[in-house]
């Protein structure tokens, strides 16, 4: 197994290359979209705790 991934990363043919910006593509696209479902749901959370903590007063904490 350890040959393989020797030989692996040695070869620098372009059809690699050119797999390895595809796959990172990818995993930036998937990162990207994962934060734009995210962003909403969490700036939601924060505004939700934000109003019940301003609804309180400092003794009732």
């Amino acid at each position: 197994m350890l040959p393989t991934i020797k030989h692996f990363f040695k070869r620098d043919d372009g059809a690699v290359t050119v797999d390895w910006v595809v796959l990172t593509a990818a995993v930036v696209g998937l990162l990207a979209a994962g934060y734009g479902m995210m962003r909403q749901g969490t700036a939601d959370l924060a505004d939700g705790t934000s109003d019940y903590m301003i609804s309180k007063d400092a003794g009732q904490f």
